[in-house]
This record gives C-alpha cells, structure tokens and sequence, in this order.
C-alpha cells in the first residue's frame, strides 16, 4: 500500500485567525492525506525548512493578507535556493484573477480562491504529489546525508521499509542520547520538547526529534501538528524536526521509528528527543528504542497509588511535572517523589513560563557524557 500523500500547509504573513485553514487542514486529513499544518505567523524561511524537513510531497499556503505576489516568488526563490525546485507550491485566498498570470509565471502550481470546491484542492494536491513522487523514483544515487534534502530523504526511505535504497550507511562517529518523552495528550508534551530543544541548544547542542502523531482509523490521514509548538521564530539549521505518523501501530510509535532516530543521531544530532502519541498506561514501546525516557504529568493527575502502577509509570526514568505554574503542583511532585521506590528525577517545569528547563538540560548532558558508541545497540533492530 502506497504511503499517504504528504503535504505541509502554513500561514505566513501577519495574518490573525487560521479557522478557515484548518478546515482545509480538516478535509484533506479526511481524504486520506498526512498533512503537517505549521500555524499562524510563518515566514517564506521556516516554511521552506519544514517543507526539506518533513519531505513532503506539496506545499500549501493560506494567504489573506493580499501579499500573494510577494510571498509566493519569495517562497519559490527559497525553495530552489534549498534544493527543491520542482517542490510543488499551491496558494489559496483573496486573490484577484488578473494576479493568477504573473503567479503561475513565478512557478505557482495552484491557484485557489473561496470559491474553489473543497475536491478540487484535493484532486489538485493528489495530481501534484503524484508527479513529485515519479520524478524522485526515477533511478539515482542514494540520499547525499550531508545535506537536510538528503537527510529528510533518507528518512522517507526508511518509513517505507526501503533502508536498501540508502547505500552505505553514515561513517560518522558521534556520541549522541535519545530522549523518549512520553505522557497523556493534553499534557504539553509539544510545548515542552520545544523549550527544552531551544536550551539545549543554547548549549550549542544540534537537537532532532521525532515527533509521532495518531493515524485515523477510519481515512489513513493524519494531522501532524506537533511542529508548530516547538519551531523558533527564525529558521534555527541545528534543530531538525520529523514528524510521522503511528500508521496504526500500537505501544505510542510509528513504524521504524528507531531506525528514524538512530540515523539522525549518527548524522550529528548529539540530542534525540522521540515524542509519542499521547499516550495510555500501556503504551511502553519507547523504551525499547530510548536511553532515558521522561514521562510527563500534570497537576492534579494521579495521585500515591496511580504513581506506582506497572506500565507507562514504571518505565519512565525521569518525571515531569510540566505545567507546574498551575495549583497543586507541589503536591503532585511530592506524591511522586514518595511513591517511587527507586531514585528517579522528578522535575516541576513550566513550559509554558520557560521555567524549571536548566536542572533537565544538566541531566541530558550529563547522560550525553556517557554515550560515547555512535550506534544504538538494540535500537538498531
């Protein structure tokens, strides 16, 4: 079965509301589509990034700030200047149809106005994402992992179960650590991983994660949002970010999830942080890929005899208690503290403060230390 057409939607501009984007974002999920959505406030550069990135298929932008003729050849100067001239571009808004000319003169692949029925768009990012696919499948050599576009590249080839297509495998040696980060949705694990990933690298460490999402089991598509929570304002070359898909796979992954992060780690990556889908007390399969995993919790979320429950609890070597700006977080991390029996963490953070990230960032540091092999053991399987 062909993997789901990829396509990265973002707003860039100033522009102050997305309801009706993600309406689009919405539909083309229930066509069967992995769509990464970006948010409110992108710039031509983070776009262009999360495009090489993500290796999507097509990128769509929601533009209603009347500034189409000059983001969209801004958009495509900095895709060519990124290694990807062909990348399919596609607008929609307000746009007058005496600017539809100068758009497709300026490589803009799809025009779309309010009017435009929803399956048009649709029919439209399938035709696209089609013609994009041949044109890589055609033979060549393998994926250049010195440069993002070949990076992001041999990423795909490893989603699909086609590591045979990458030729020799990366000679660098480089100590790295792979950080799970697991916990219930809702609980901030985006928001989180972003903070924590900017201090880390203010240390001057490249950080990638890895970010899984649910499959719906009813279409096969998926929203990919967890990207917009953890991005800068500027587009930031030591920090790179993979979103995929659990593609119906159970335990809180996606398929090839290890062989996904062991490569970014053996590119260069000194920090790997492996997000889950949120997560049940059952869904334990990180561990088998990570050195540490943190597990994160909120205020008010359990209390003594939930802590010490076998499962998602019992795994984790290392507590969060993010959110911690809000009442009760106290008492949360002193119920864990005593209900462990076995000398594990437990920080309070405030992710959303900014809050509490140096005392987590001296403790991957000091697990980095350690890792000193550049393969990952048994993650390799």
């Amino acid at each position: 079965m062909p993997r789901p057409v990829r396509v990265l939607i973002a707003k860039i501009g100033l522009d102050g509301h997305d309801r009706g984007v993600k309406l689009i974002v919405r539909n083309l999920r229930d066509a069967g589509m992995e769509v990464i959505y970006t948010g409110l406030w992108q710039t031509p550069g983070t776009t262009v990034q999360a495009a090489v990135q993500e290796d999507v298929d097509v990128v769509g932008v929601s533009l209603l700030s009347a500034a189409h003729l000059t983001i969209m050849p801004e958009l495509r100067r900095r895709c060519i200047e990124a290694g990807l001239p062909d990348m399919p571009l596609i607008v929609g808004g307000i746009i007058p149809e005496e600017d539809h000319a100068p758009l497709r003169a300026a490589g803009i692949d799809g025009i779309f106005t309010p009017g435009t029925p929803m399956q048009a768009i649709v029919d439209a990012v399938r035709g696209l994402a089609e013609r994009r696919r041949a044109k890589l499948e055609q033979p060549g050599i393998a994926p250049d992992l010195n440069t993002p576009v070949g990076l992001s590249r041999a990423l795909t080839l490893l989603s699909e179960g086609r590591k045979d297509k990458l030729g020799r495998a990366s000679d660098r040696s480089q100590a790295f650590v792979t950080i799970g980060i697991t916990g219930s949705p809702g609980v901030g694990k985006s928001t989180f991983i972003g903070k924590l990933a900017q201090h880390l690298r203010a240390r001057g460490h490249r950080v990638a994660v890895v970010a899984v999402d649910p499959t719906s089991p009813i279409t096969g598509g998926s929203v990919l949002g967890d990207r917009l929570r953890m991005i800068p304002a500027e587009p930031d070359e030591g920090l790179f970010v993979r979103s995929l898909s659990s593609a119906g796979q159970a335990g809180g992954l996606a398929p090839h999830c290890a062989e996904i992060a062991r490569l970014l780690g053996s590119v260069g990556h000194r920090v790997v942080l492996v997000e889950t889908v949120g997560a049940g007390q059952n869904d334990t399969d990180v561990r088998t890929l990570a050195d540490e995993v943190l597990l994160l919790v909120m205020p008010g979320a359990g209390d003594a005899i939930q802590f010490v429950k076998a499962g998602v609890f019992e795994i984790a070597t290392g507590f969060v208690v993010n959110k911690a700006d809000l009442p009760g977080a106290d008492i949360t991390v002193r119920q864990l503290r005593e209900s462990l029996d076995t000398p594990r963490p437990v920080w309070p953070v405030s992710a959303l403060r900014n809050e509490g990230l140096d005392p987590l960032c001296d403790w991957v540091e000091e697990r980095l230390q350690r890792s000193l092999r550049p393969t990952r053991g048994s993650a390799a399987t």
